[in-house]
């Protein structure tokens, strides 16, 4: 067998195994995620309910021209966070899932210019190893506040880490009146949701 028929065989493993992929990426939809995540925080105990479509959240921190659309809201009986919203993201590529945390913060109106923060995962080994510590950068005051709870980076490292994809990231929408913590889109376990809504509880007082 020539490098020909190699390359041929290879093209062919690699339209069977990717393409199914890619499709059921994009076949994914938007009630499924949705109704998927809310059963799912049900299950873990946390108290929730569906919002109705057609609220002002459809807006909030969706960009024109970003290809990202709100899947729809789920309403929480939290004390941090006030709602979660489901977004997808649509490109050549296929749809991409992310998970909002909205958290009600009217320190984010104020003079003080809040800047979006983002936890990273360490590795060790650097590239290809496991995630051994965590380190938030961005906003000074809030960078501080996360690195300083290693209890908070306790419960994130125990969690599975691959369900964050290595980003949490934190945008302040000063015009709204609130922050939304961004994670990919996973199934929490009630530790991790724990872990966020401790975040949220740092973000409220920010």
């Amino acid at each position: 067998m020539d490098w020909s028929d190699i390359l041929g065989v290879l093209v062919v493993l690699a339209a069977v195994v990717i393409l199914p992929l890619v499709l059921r990426k994009r076949k994914k939809g938007s009630a499924e995620s949705i109704e998927e995540f809310y059963r799912h925080l049900q299950k873990v105990g946390v108290q929730a309910s569906l919002a109705e479509r057609g609220s002002n959240r459809e807006k909030e921190g969706l960009g024109r021209g970003t290809g990202q659309k709100l899947e729809g809201t789920i309403e929480l009986e939290d004390r941090n966070i006030d709602s979660i919203n489901v977004i997808s993201s649509s490109s050549q590529y296929g749809t991409q899932y992310f998970i909002d945390y909205l958290v009600k913060s009217p320190n984010v109106m104020g003079e003080r210019i809040l800047k979006k923060t983002k936890a990273i995962g360490k590795k060790s080994p650097p590239l290809w190893g496991k995630v051994v510590a965590i380190q938030w950068k961005g906003d000074e005051s809030l960078s501080r506040s996360l690195n300083f709870d290693y209890s908070l980076e306790d419960k994130l490292l125990r969690s599975d880490a691959k369900g964050f994809k290595g980003s949490i990231s934190i945008f302040p929408e000063s015009r709204h009146g609130y922050t939304r913590i961004r994670t990919a889109y996973f199934l929490p376990s009630a530790e991790v949701f724990g872990a966020i809504s401790g975040i949220a509880r740092y973000v409220k007082s920010w």
